[in-house]
């Protein structure tokens, strides 16, 4: 079993059993696991990452209004499907944090965007493995406050990896 596939189990255990599940009674009543694209090692990727000045903060709204401050870490360019595109990594006290939309939000993949947290590697470079990409907890239930992907890091282009929208099945 590869890890992706046993993270993926381990995640669907979680949001069926445990008491933090973003999963309401009813929705764990229906619940047969999360969908997911297939894993793309195409989408894992190492990248180059372009600092931006350090402590330019920005202020990303919530779903509930709030509002939740991120330093602009840096950004990163790639191609997807033979376009090139460029995606702002942010930070704050818990790490990276890599909110974005693609070409499919609002049908194949969570209309607010989905997220990542990026590792840091020596010399400077990011992995960003998109097959992690996750939907915030908002996308589960409408309880969760969660931060809005900014328009800097709504693609044009589809990410087929990752989790895909929440339906019960």
């Amino acid at each position: 079993m590869s890890e992706l596939k046993r993270f993926r189990e381990e995640k669907d255990k979680f949001f069926l059993h445990d008491h933090q599940s973003p999963l309401d009674d009813e929705q764990r009543r229906d619940f047969s696991g999360l969908r997911y694209f297939a894993e793309n090692p195409d989408l894992r990727i190492e990248v180059d990452i372009e600092r931006f000045p350090e402590g330019e903060q920005v202020p990303i709204q919530t779903n509930t209004g709030a509002v939740e401050n991120y330093d602009r870490f840096g950004l990163f360019r790639f191609t997807v499907d033979g376009e090139d595109v460029e995606l702002t990594v942010f930070q704050n006290e818990h790490g990276f944090f890599l909110p974005f939309a693609d070409s499919l939000a609002g049908q194949e993949t969570y209309g607010a965007g989905r997220y990542l947290e990026p590792e840091l590697l020596s010399g400077g470079r990011l992995i960003v493995d998109f097959n992690l990409a996750y939907n915030p907890y908002c996308a589960y239930n409408a309880n969760w406050s969660c931060p809005i992907t900014p328009a800097e890091n709504r693609l044009s282009v589809p990410i087929r990896a990752g989790e895909k929208v929440f339906e019960l099945h």
